[in-house]
């Protein structure tokens, strides 16, 4: 054995401990459905909880092909498209640098998981980076795979795909030119390497697809559960009662969308059961949702530090509420 190979070889505490507590976690999950599935099984024939199992599972089956289809496609856009094409295509005057790399999130089919690391690569290879920010903000609201989910989970209504596409695009590039002119480099952190430096393209991509179908399966199960909680436990005339105003409805479901923090191919099938609020309230839902949430919030303080999260997301989220109104106002 050679001394390089041995460290390879030698073992892992760290790791063997955490597959030991995940197996103990495990044990006593089985162990306490075994003892509990009299009340687990009288619990779940109740029509409220049978209610939340439909709408949860309805969200999940229809959003998780689109959610897989856009995970592979992205990393391999992330993996086996240089980052330096995007430099030749993108003008060198940054304000008109800022549309075409709006419009170039059609190529990234992904979700804001994979927006943010590329994004970085953009600006660390020398992208400006009011263009890089509207490339982050576009990409997982107008990419194919969104759309067409879109479109899927709203088939009476084709026009949320045109609104979901225009007001993204409008709110992208209306924060790329806004950074152009206000923003400073010292609040923008030059973002560190990304994770897969130095790998052979099939680790890349591997990991790559095995860290966003983590990241993004979570959240579409979190968010799944959060949507069949609204539908199925909230009071009807609570909902009625927030759904029928129409600023505190679409402001209710624009906050909404930040809490959940759903990933952007399948925030669409969570906004269609969301029946009790207009339209416009669920396009500014859509519209919110993949430009600001909590996940996205805090990968854009680590790739970019605090100082520029802290500006960029509020005032996203602003820009992109009141643009999704006037939008639906005009749609919808």
């Amino acid at each position: 054995m050679t001394t390089t190979e041995a460290p390879a070889r030698q073992r892992d505490p760290d790791r063997e401990g955490w597959q030991f507590n995940s197996l103990l976690v495990l044990v006593v999950l089985l162990v306490l459905v075994v003892a509990f599935q009299v009340p687990i099984a009288r619990a779940a024939s109740t029509p409220a909880v049978q209610n939340w199992m439909t709408v949860f599972v309805a969200v999940v089956t229809q959003a998780l092909p689109f959610l897989v289809l856009g995970v592979l496609l992205s990393a391999a856009i992330a993996v086996f498209v240089p980052p330096a094409f995007f430099t030749r295509v993108l003008p060198k005057r940054p304000a008109l640098a800022v549309p075409v790399a709006g419009v170039a999130g059609l190529v990234l089919p992904g979700c804001e998981c994979a927006s943010v690391p590329v994004a970085g690569a953009l600006v660390r290879r020398g992208v400006t980076p009011a263009a890089a920010l509207a490339f982050l903000l576009s990409a997982p609201a107008i990419n194919p795979v969104v759309l067409t989910a879109t479109a899927v989970a709203f088939p009476r209504n084709p026009q949320m795909v045109v609104g979901r596409f225009a007001a993204s695009l409008l709110v992208a590039c209306a924060m790329g030119w806004l950074w152009q002119r206000l923003g400073r480099p010292e609040w923008l952190r030059p973002p560190a390497r990304p994770t897969f430096e130095g790998h052979s393209r099939r680790a890349a991509f591997a990991g790559s697809v095995r860290h966003d179908v983590m990241h993004a399966g979570g959240f579409l199960v979190v968010g799944a559960m959060a949507a069949a909680t609204l539908k199925a436990l909230m009071p009807a005339p609570w909902l009625h009662t927030v759904a029928g105003t129409p600023v505190v409805s679409i402001l209710a479901l624009a906050v909404l969308a930040v809490l959940l923090s759903i990933c952007s191919e399948a925030d669409a099938f969570v906004a269609a059961s969301l029946t009790q609020f207009s339209l416009t309230a669920r396009l500014a839902f859509l519209v919110v949702g993949p430009m600001v949430d909590l996940k996205l919030f805090a990968m854009q303080a680590g790739t970019f530090g605090r100082a520029f999260a802290l500006r960029f997301a509020p005032a996203t989220f602003v820009l992109a509420l009141l643009v999704a109104a006037a939008v639906g106002a005009v749609l919808l």
